[in-house]
């Protein structure tokens, strides 16, 4: 597992490089490490060479890991998967953020089922900013009237925005999202996240605004998709 300490150090290395470039500060983009389908031991090895956010796509592999990881105190792990509202229970009890809301029914379960005891859930909300039918995400026209209704909820903190443009829609996919969240900023000003970029596109989405992005392949090799929900 070595190798992915030294795959980690290589993507902050391109982060603090690229963030050299357009005139941003390394310190504001959260590099999320996704960790679906991969084993338990490659989430430790990314966690002793420094890594503390991770990425999941299917709540009970979330759970799984959570509950077996518990002793990593500062693990912190994001859900950005497809939400359906009979699992939401467990995001809920262990997720700290969820990157893919696009219904308000799901963010009002997290809501209800989020621990008392713990801190408020971080929420972004789901774009599909390509407009493709089979892809999750709300429309850019829906979108005011769900950040306000999720914004009023106890136990969430809406804080931005998420997107993964269809393949070769990237730029104008990029820049639609940072002009969104600058007029999302207006009504909620602390909605100033932006989940955008993965292995492939990530440069791209960090010259448009990201503020996080999400590295899989780059940092773990490629992945396996043999798992259970």
């Amino acid at each position: 597992m070595n190798n992915i300490a030294e795959q980690l150090s290589v993507a902050y290395q391109n982060i603090a490089e690229n963030c050299a470039k357009h005139s941003r500060d390394p310190a504001s983009i959260r590099l999320i490490a996704v960790s679906k389908t991969k084993p338990l031991d490659a989430v430790v090895s990314a966690y002793q060479a420094g890594q503390r956010q991770f990425g999941e796509n299917y709540p009970q592999e979330l759970a799984g890991k959570a509950e077996q990881l518990c002793a990593l105190s500062a693990l912190e792990w994001h859900f950005i998967g497809p939400l359906q509202s009979n699992k939401t229970r467990l995001v809920a009890q262990y997720a700290s953020w969820v990157h893919s809301i696009d219904r308000l029914k799901i963010a009002e379960r997290l809501s209800a089922q989020r621990p008392p005891s713990a801190k408020p859930l971080q929420i972004l909300l789901q774009i599909n900013i390509s407009n493709e039918e089979t892809k999750a995400g709300i429309s850019a026209d829906a979108l005011p009237a769900l950040a306000d209704a999720v914004a009023k909820l106890p136990n969430l903190q809406f804080r931005g925005l998420m997107a993964i443009p269809a393949p070769g829609d990237s730029e104008r996919a990029f820049a639609a999202m940072q002009q969104l969240s600058e007029n999302l900023q207006q009504q909620h000003p602390s909605a100033t996240e932006l989940s955008m970029g993965m292995s492939d596109d990530w440069p791209l989405a960090l010259q448009y605004g990201a503020t996080m992005i999400r590295l899989g392949t780059a940092i773990f090799g490629a992945r396996t998709y043999e798992r259970n929900e």
